[in-house]
């Protein structure tokens, strides 16, 4: 079984694949792969370098993810620019991940996927987590301190919601702050399909 996975920015995507590996899935995660190749090292930075130039470069070498998202906010294009860079990398190591992975459920935890037509036809099934944009928003501001703009701004960069919605085979509601029913969601999710 190949589970697509996503949801919007503090929907619980990630805690539900933590929660579902924890019960035997294997999970790819896009947003980790992505992240790695952006550290001080990663694959991706040579070409963030030369593209963007070294103000876009922490000191230690890792893409500075401020500076760069602030950048990518006024000016669409650039956005555009580092997902050319990114994006091939992150797709060739998810393809050496699932090639490795022996699991009964390869979940892909991946935020973009409705956004990108590539990746529907490599799935049985696509579940999305879904929450009001209120949680969302709350959810964000005590994860990582944003205030309500910016994560306003990563949600209007992510997929709609009734659009990811309408791409779902399978949705869990996610809006209480209750870890048990997300766990009792998991446990579901494990028995359908024989985890």
């Amino acid at each position: 079984m190949r589970l697509g996975l996503t949801g919007g920015i503090g929907s619980g995507k990630s805690t539900l694949a933590r929660l579902l590996q924890a019960r035997g899935a294997g999970v790819i995660d896009a947003d980790a792969i992505s992240r790695r190749s952006t550290e001080a090292g990663g694959a991706a930075m040579p070409a963030i370098a030369h593209t963007f130039g070294p103000a876009f470069l922490a000191p230690d070498g890792a893409l500075d993810r401020q500076r760069m998202r602030d950048h990518v906010f006024a000016h669409p294009e650039a956005r555009h620019t580092l997902e050319h860079i990114i994006h091939p990398l992150v797709g060739a190591e998810i393809q050496r991940q699932a090639q490795a992975s022996a699991s009964a459920c390869l979940v892909f935890d991946v935020p973009l996927l409705v956004e990108s037509p590539r990746w529907r036809p490599q799935l049985d099934r696509v579940l999305v987590v879904d929450c009001s944009p209120t949680t969302q928003i709350r959810r964000v501001n005590a994860r990582s301190g944003w205030d309500a703009t910016t994560t306003e701004a990563v949600m209007r960069n992510q997929s709609p919601r009734a659009l990811r919605l309408a791409a779902a085979d399978l949705v869990v509601f996610n809006d209480a702050d209750d870890l048990a029913l997300l766990e009792r969601a998991a446990e579901a999710l494990a028995k359908r399909f024989g985890l």
